[in-house]
Formats: C-alpha cells, structure tokens, sequence
C-alpha cells in the first residue's frame, strides 16, 4: 500500500529528527569516565587511597560525572609486563593513568606516554632521568623535588666539607646538581661521594666514614631509596657508634615524621630533615581521623597501617587532580567528550587505544587533558598542589625539622618554593657545642607576617625585572605587600612574609582549633597576619584586631548584558509607549473637542456665495481638525486658525503641551541615539531574592557564607534556603571558580562575594563582569596579632596614619584601577559622547519618509481614478474620454487673438475660498 505524498513526508522529518536526535544522545556528555590505575604489590597505601578518594567521589552525589576505574597490580621490575599493563589500560578507553614508577621502567612509561599522547600521573619520587629530561611531557608528578632544599641547608651551615651518601640513581642525579651549583658559585665545598651497593650492610663503609679524620666534626648527607633503607640505615649508625655529638646528619626524602628516632636524642647527634604532610593541618588531622575509622576489610580500608602515610597522601592529590581537571573539561571544554559512542570511548574512530598497530594512533584529546591536568591548583593533603609547564610540582613548601640532644623532633622552619630556606629560629652547629643546641631565643627584630595569596593583595611574582635578583619578601605584590613595607617602616621592625600552610583565613574546626592565619596567631607560629582577613566578633575572641584598613561589604556579581545598538525605530525610544499611546489620544481629543467648539461657536461659521446661492460653512471639518491639530504637533503651523475665543483656548493649551513634549523629546534623543544602552536583569538583592531563573551562591567556605547561614533578616535567610537546596551545588570552592561560573553561565549565575574582590575581577579581562545594586552588610580588613601582641598598638597606629594621608587609597587604586585591563566608564562615556550617527540610527526615519511618499502616491492615484469614474458617470463618456485633461490647448494659427478659444467650459461650480481637505 503507498502512502499518500504528505504522510511520506511527514515519516521522513521525522525520521531525520529521531536520527539527529540520537546523534547527540551519542556524543552527549558520559556519565562514566574511564581511568586507569597500576600500583605493585608493596604499594599498599597507594593502592587504599586510590579506592578510598575513587569511592568518595562516586557516593557523592552532587558530582557532574562518576568514574569507572581499571586496576591492576604490576611487577614494576619487569618491563614486559609494565608495557603489557599500560596497553591493556590504553585499549580500555582510559582518559589517565595514575600509578607508580621507579628508574627500572621510567623510560616504559615515558615511551607509551609520549608516543599514544596518554597523561600520566605519579605519586611516586622522579627518576634521574625524569629530572633530567625536559621531553617527558605527559608524566605528571605528585612527589616535590627536594635537592634545592638539601643545598640550602648545607649553605645555612656553611659547611666546609660534607660526605654525601646514597644508593640509587635518583641520589646521584642530585649529586650531580649540588656539584653543578658548586661550581657556578664561588662556594669552596669538599665533597665525597659515597654509593652503598647493599644499604642492609653497610657496617665497614660506615666505619671507614668514622675513622677518617675523628677529631672532625662530620656532616652527612644520606640520600636513599626510600624510608624501609633509610630505617636500615640508621640502625647501623646506632650500632657502628656514629650517633654520638660531632655527627650532623642531613635527611633525604620527605617523610622526616615516619622515621623511628626516638633512640637518637640521647647521643648528642643532630638530624635534619623535611616532611612535606603538615600533621597540624587541620585538612591533614580530619584526614588522619577519617583514614583510621575506615574498615581494614574494606576494598580501601588501610589495613594494619592506621597513619596514613606519604604515598598515600600524594596519591589522594592525584586523585583530586585528575577529579579538578576533568570538572574543568566539564565546565569549559566539552568538546572532548564527543568520543564517547553508547558510554565507549573512541580515539579517530578506533576503540580505545591499540599498541599493536603499525602506525600508533596518538590519543585524540590527550594533550588537551594533559594541559588541564597542569592548570589544575587547589590545597590538598600535601599543601599547595600546582605544576609547572614540564609537569613538576611548584609553589609548594616543606617542613625542616631537626632533632637535637634530648629533644624531640622539632619544626625549626620551612623551606618555600619560591623564596627557600625559611627558618624562624637561629640554629648553631650542635657539633661544635658538644652537641647540642645553640638555643638562643626566637628573633625579635624579624617578624614572622602569616598571609595568603589573593590577588590584588598578595601575588607572587612572575618575572623578576631583567639584573635584578629576588630575596625574601621581594618574591611577593600586591595591596598588603605594600601595606607590610609601610606599616614595618612606621613602627620599625624588620618582617619575612610567610604564607599561610593551609590556605585557609581562619575558621573554628569541630574539634575546637582553629584553622589558617588564625590558627598559626593562636598557636603564636606567626607575629601578625596582613591579608585580607575580614573583622568578626568570634575572631576577635581569640586574637586582636587593629583599626579597619579597608572597610567593604557583601556584594553582587552579575554577568554584563550585551549591549542593545538602537534599533530602526529607536527614535522613538526616549518616549515610553504609555506616553506615545497618550500623544496620540491626546492628538484625537484634542482634534475632536476643536471640532465640537468650532461646531458650537457662531464665529466659526461665515457665508459664501455659490452659483446655487449663499450658504454657511466652517472651516474646521473633522478632517481639518485633524490637520491643524498635526500641523501643531510638528511645529509646522497651518493655513487657518480658530477665530472663536473657545477655539483659540483649545488651541493655545495644545500648542503648550507640544512645546513641552517636543521640548523633552529632543533633549532625550540625542543620547538614545548615540548611547548603547544595557539592560541588566536584576538591579539590586531584592530582584535577586524575587525570582529563581537566575541562580546565586557564594564561596563554600568563609563570612559571606556565613552572614546568609546566620542572618535573621527575612529576605537572607530566604535566599540561604534557595542556595541551600539548589543542585547541583550554587557554592564556589574559589574566588575564581566563583567568577569563572559567572562568566560561563550565559547570564544564569550571580556570584555574592566582598566588594573589594568584585570590584578587581570587573576590571581583569574579558571585561564581562559587574557589579550591581549596594552592598549587603559592612564590614572591614584588619590586621591581625596575638592577644597582647606588643605589635597591635603601634600597627593600629600606623594604620591610622595611613589612613590620613591617603596612602591606602592610593593603594588601592594602584592595584585595582591603574593596573586594570578594561576601559573606565569615564572613558567609556567620553568615546560615546562624540560619537556620529550611523544609518541603523537613524534608517527607520527614511523609512517613514519613503513610505508617506509611496502612500500619497498610492492616494492620489485612487483619487484620480475615483474621480474620474464619477465624471463618466455624470457626462455620460466612456472611461478613457474622461481621462482626458478638461483644459484643451488649441494649436491652430487664427489672424484674429479674438477666435482663439483658450479653455473649455466648466461646469463644475466654482471652488471655495479655503481649502478643505
């Protein structure tokens, strides 16, 4: 049976729309992201806290995704079988591998990655040849380098000689840096190198080591594999007698905390050594809490060992940082999930990754994600997480800690990416004093300055100026980089920033600490905090506040509308409807009462002669009403006025009501004309609060939380409820993801955040933020010390006077506005004032002329035709007779002017005085 033609069409749109439709069902964006994992046997911790952060994130249920894992347990001495584990992880779809490496199956690892474009990301130490070669671009490692920090202690003692021991290549790629920086600076070090072929016996080499020069004091660096050697390693110093006052050990590795010393104090030995966890975090202690509540019999419980330990803090950073890059895929970049085909992953229409090929097919998106992967920064169990562009650890910072006659390890200082070797006390060489500490009191004149990063108050700097060479609190910029310089100049004391361990301003933990800058006051780690660190009455019950240098308040930021060119028609525009509605009743009444008194009034009516005798007429018709009524309104006047006193009244209050109208339009036009104007969807809180098209947060932790949780005010606790229940979560980890939602949200998004903050982001690139209404609350920043800080009087005043003399506006303005990226509305409005029209300006004004051309043409020609089928009628004449013209021109010579006729008779009657219309 044949279908009739129209139902055949109808099956086939809808059969192209179902396919369409299916189409995108196929590349939409996976509820499942493949990743891969390959850990050994020995790495126990590492594998539990890859299934612990793997298992958080599929319970959580605000997550954009879920993850599906592919997991294996490789021998990572055998070559074969690493390269037969990463193919078989290739070929599953993995996105990333996360796993171990060691100097066995570096370059494995390195190959696969680098020829299928596969990131890679590593907890484990790098390899000597992961250091050294730069074209290792798709591995990412989680574990710091450490060797610039050795050097810096040994250069903070100015050791002459040192004996540097070590058992691996690793050891000996940073024996081979300490050499170089030997060499390149005019620094006299003797150095002998030491290799232990087996670190469990290594009793004669130790030995060897004690018997040369025994009146000498001795350094020692011992650079190792790993904590099981160095433990081994430290036995056998107990047990050879080098423990004793005269040794000076320096600790490779990063896990000072782990190792077993408590045997050492006793003999007068120092040790020093960093860690890299920061186990008074209160991140680090929730963490520790958490690990061991955790089931041993569980897939990522941690089974006999209840710390947890280094390696597994760096793998649950891994984890969070393949998690933080592939959020921001989701957020910017969808594009790469258009691989997917019915929850599979295909690379250039293949699926998976295949080893065996002749020709290897790169993975398609590996460079994007290997590029997100290395943008990703956030604070994890480790400290800061941030990498550089050959995918090595920066801006992070290290625990030294040093272990001394009777004393227990203890925190001396830090060592810091960017500024190195921090100590907060001075430190003899214990050697010299028959081993103990030169314990001499903290410093006095230096202040330790706890603060945070937060551009525009605090920022590192990128490139030092060409010559000159960045010490100390050089590294740093911004509003309280220069507040410090003047406030330490004022009250005279010498200051070393530090940033704050955890990141964090400072907030009560359940346990009742407190954490961030806060935390580090209370714990008297810091001597004052200059940052952005906003003035509550539950902060100033444990640290005291000076006077506000910056007062501010909770404030709105919105998307900035496009902005509307006028439109054709836009010379209406500096009128609303309402009024042009009421212009032209206006128009109507006014022409309809002129009528009326004009109708009533007998000076209005007059007498005219006609052919068929005397009658009276009026000049003021319905029609030309209207016409004197519009001749008024267009400032053009007409050829007839009332002659009535009643007729002159309605005339004369039309002419005053025309003036004012014309007046205020043209004082408007010129400015909707020019102007391109915004119109923004909500103007303040209230329009905020009032509807739920657009949805709002604030950052997930801090006082603007905090102020809606609290607040008993109607209208905030409303809008608390609505942040509270929307999902997914309207709550921004960061100032900038807060931002960048704004940014990305098409208009959908507002972000509550402090003025001060919203004020800077609306003047940084690409220029699509504002701010709108008032602020919310008023508050302010204030710097912070100790109770009974000596400092908080002398600072308070120094703030004071700054405030006086305008220091900190200048501030201000030089680090929000002159070194802002967008144009000022200044200037702004400047450019637009002088702007000329353009035809889209003023197009819809020719329209109305061209189009009351074309009418009166169309007008007069049905006139003509009208009139001339009324003539035919009456004369009795055909149509095209009654076309003719009725004035006839003779063309005939007569000698006589008297014969010559000029015109026809008329007999239409004479026409009247006035014109009527």
């Amino acid at each position: 049976m044949r279908l009739p033609g129209s139902l055949s069409i109808i099956l086939c749109a809808l059969t192209r729309i179902l396919g369409v439709l299916a189409s995108n069902q196929q590349h939409s964006f996976p509820k499942r992201i493949p990743i891969g994992s390959l850990f050994t046997n020995a790495s126990l911790q590492m594998r539990k806290a890859f299934r612990l952060e793997f298992d958080r994130h599929n319970n959580n249920t605000s997550t954009m995704f879920k993850l599906d894992k592919y997991e294996k347990t490789v021998d990572f001495t055998d070559s074969y079988e690493v390269t037969k584990a990463v193919c078989s992880a290739g070929s599953k779809g993995t996105f990333v591998l996360i796993g171990a490496t060691n100097h066995v199956t570096m370059s494995t690892v390195d190959a696969f990655a680098k020829t299928f474009h596969m990131p890679y990301i590593t907890p484990s130490s790098p390899t000597n040849d992961s250091m050294t070669a730069v074209s290792r671009d798709f591995l990412i490692h989680l574990h710091p380098l450490y060797d610039r920090a050795i050097i810096d202690i040994i250069k903070h003692h100015k050791w002459p000689k040192i004996s540097y021991i070590y058992d691996n290549n690793e050891g000996l790629g940073r024996l081979e840096r300490l050499h170089r920086v030997v060499n390149s600076e005019d620094w006299r070090l003797e150095i002998e190198a030491i290799r232990l072929v087996d670190v469990t016996n290594s009793y004669m080499t130790l030995r060897q080591v004690d018997a040369t020069n025994p009146t000498d004091s001795k350094h020692i660096v011992v650079d190792l594999s790993g904590d099981d050697a160095m433990q081994h390693f430290l036995k056998q110093i107990q047990a050879v007698g080098m423990n004793r006052a005269g040794y000076h050990y320096v600790l490779g590795g990063l896990a000072m905390d782990e190792l077993d010393l408590v045997d050492f104090k006793h003999g007068g030995v120092n040790i020093t050594g960093f860690t890299l966890i920061n186990q008074t975090s209160p991140k680090v202690v929730a963490l520790q809490k958490e690990w061991a509540a955790l089931h041993p019999g569980t897939p990522h419980g941690p089974g006999s060992e209840t710390k947890l330990k280094l390696e597994g803090a760096l793998t649950l950073d891994a984890m969070s940082t393949i998690i933080h890059g592939l959020t921001t895929i989701h957020n910017t970049d969808q594009e790469v999930y258009r691989i997917f085909r019915r929850g599979h992953v295909y690379n250039n229409g293949n699926l998976g990754i295949e080893c065996k090929e002749e020709k290897p097919t790169p993975w398609f998106y590996g460079s994007a994600i290997l590029e997100k992967l290395k943008a990703v920064r956030f604070h994890g169990a480790t400290g800061n997480v941030a990498f550089d562009e050959n995918g090595f650890r920066k801006d992070y910072q290290l625990g030294v800690h040093e272990l001394t006659l009777e004393t227990d390890p203890k925190l001396i200082g830090t060592w810091d990416y960017s500024r190195g070797l921090l100590l907060t006390e001075r430190h003899g060489d214990g050697a010299r004093n028959g081993g103990t500490e030169d314990k001499t009191k903290p410093f006095n004149s230096t202040r330790i300055i706890t603060t945070i990063l937060s551009v525009p108050f605090l920022d590192r700097k990128r490139k030092p100026d060409e010559g000159v060479v960045l010490e100390g609190n050089d590294w740093y910029e911004g509003y309280c980089a220069d507040l410090a310089v003047e406030v330490a100049r004022i009250v005279g004391f010498k200051y070393q920033l530090k940033i704050v361990s955890d990141g964090k301003y400072g907030a009560k933990t359940s346990i009742g600490t407190w954490n961030g800058m806060v935390g580090e006051l209370t714990r008297h780690e810091a001597d004052a905090a200059i940052a952005p660190l906003t003035i509550t009455s539950i902060r100033e019950r444990v640290i005291d506040f000076t006077k506000p240098f910056m007062n501010l308040g909770i404030s709105i930021m919105i998307k900035k509308p496009e902005k509307q060119k006028p439109g054709v028609f836009s010379f209406m525009d500096p009128l609303s409807g309402d009024i042009w509605l009421c212009i032209v009743i206006s128009y109507l009444g006014v022409s309809f009462v002129l009528f009326l008194v004009s109708r009533f009034s007998p000076y209005e009516w007059q007498i005219e002669d006609r052919l068929s005798g005397p009658s009276f007429t009026n000049d003021f018709t319905i029609l030309n009403s209207l016409w004197f009524s519009l001749g008024a309104f267009m400032r053009q006047g007409c050829d007839m006025s009332p002659r009535s006193l009643s007729g002159r009244i309605v005339g004369s209050a039309w002419w005053f009501f025309t003036l004012i109208i014309i007046s205020s339009y043209t004082a408007n036009l010129a400015a909707f004309l020019t102007v391109e104007r915004m119109l923004t969807p909500i103007q303040n809180v209230d329009d905020l609060a009032k509807q739920t098209e657009i949805l709002y947060g604030s950052l997930d932790a801090g006082s603007t939380k905090d102020f809606f949780m609290t607040s008993k005010i109607p209208i905030y606790s409303r809008m608390w409820k609505f942040m509270e229940q929307t999902q997914p979560s309207v709550f921004a980890n960061t100032t900038e993801d807060g931002v960048q939602r704004v940014r990305n949200s098409k208009g959908k998004y507002a972000f509550l955040l402090e003025s001060t903050m919203n004020d800077y982001y609306n003047q940084r690139k690409p220029c699509n933020t504002m701010k709108v209404g008032g602020n919310l609350d008023a508050k302010g920043y204030g710097v912070a010390t100790p109770v009974g800080s000596d400092l908080r009087e002398p600072v308070s005043l120094a703030v004071l006077q700054l405030l006086e003399t305008g220091t900190l506006q200048k501030f201000h303005k030089k680090w929000w506005y002159d070194r802002g990226e967008c144009a000022t509305d200044e200037n702004k409005s400047s450019g637009s004032s002088h702007s000329a029209l353009t035809l889209s300006n003023v197009a819809g004004i020719f329209y109305i002329l061209i189009g009351g051309l074309g009418l009166s043409m169309i007008i007069s020609l049905i006139e003509f035709l009208y009139k001339s089928r009324q003539r035919t009628r009456r004369h009795k004449k055909t149509y095209m007779e009654a076309k003719r013209p009725r004035t006839n021109f003779c063309s005939c010579s007569y000698s006589d002017p008297s014969q010559l006729i000029t015109f026809s008779h008329l007999s239409e009657p004479q026409s009247r005085p006035y014109t009527q219309v």
